[in-house]
């Protein structure tokens, strides 16, 4: 089942910058990432050899992530897959990718190894992390102590504009008929989040799917209310 696109919603995000995608989805811009996209725009004239982008998911971190790597050439790596193999990499390229620090380091003396060669040569590391520094689960002191030293640009939750320019975003993928007013009202009643607004615009598709019913404000304090439970069980 096909919706047309009304184009009274996109009024909504006339006033928000917009970059193509890198990865997954576009990226818009706002007040809650501008910090970042700054840090990693001025890329190779940072302030420190290392930089951690910080954020929830699907706030933009794989963008900003992509964004630096073709500017710098830099070879990605996970985390968990980090070794002392990677030195060489480093110093041969000048910089290095290392994504998804929450998920744990496999090699932490590696990685201890890799941060001292980059400040001792001054190349270049860009962290990607859904949990801040501090925060991670670091059982090597050296190590701990170093990543909580390093520069951080965390992506903040999404402002309105924001949040709405998301919506639309989402709607017009699924060929969604929906008009502004609906959209405001989801962004005001609605988690504050990327990963949120992913969700609720694939749960009313499908509860419009299933009842053949356009996307009004009644469906979706409907949908609105059912996620509320689901969240509270």
């Amino acid at each position: 089942m096909s919706h047309d696109v009304t184009s009274a919603p996109r009024q909504l995000v006339l006033d928000l910058a917009h970059r193509p995608a890198l990865g997954a989805e576009d990226f818009f811009v706002g007040p809650s990432n501008q910090t970042a996209l700054a840090m990693i725009d001025r890329w190779p004239d940072w302030p420190h050899w290392a930089l951690v982008v910080t954020g929830p998911p699907r706030a933009g971190k794989t963008h900003l992530a992509n964004v630096w790597r073709l500017k710098s050439s830099a070879q990605r790596r996970r985390a968990s897959d980090v070794s002392e193999a990677d030195v060489a990499t480093l110093k041969a390229d000048g910089s290095l990718l290392i994504e998804n620090l929450e998920a744990g380091v496999a090699d932490e003396k590696a990685l201890f190894y890799l941060l001292n060669v980059a400040r001792e040569e001054q190349l270049s590391i860009l962290f990607t992390s859904r949990t801040a520094p501090g925060d991670l689960d670091i059982h090597l002191p050296d190590l701990r102590s170093r990543l909580r030293a390093l520069p951080v640009a965390a992506i903040a939750p999404p402002d309105d504009t924001l949040l709405k320019a998301v919506l639309v975003k989402h709607f017009a993928d699924r060929q969604l008929m929906v008009e502004p007013h609906v959209v405001e009202h989801l962004a005001r009643r609605m988690e504050r989040s990327m990963e949120a607004a992913q969700h609720l615009v694939t749960e009313l598709d499908r509860r419009a799917l299933a009842t053949r019913r356009r996307v009004t404000r009644a469906l979706a304090a409907e949908v609105l209310a059912e996620i509320g439970r689901q969240t509270q069980d």
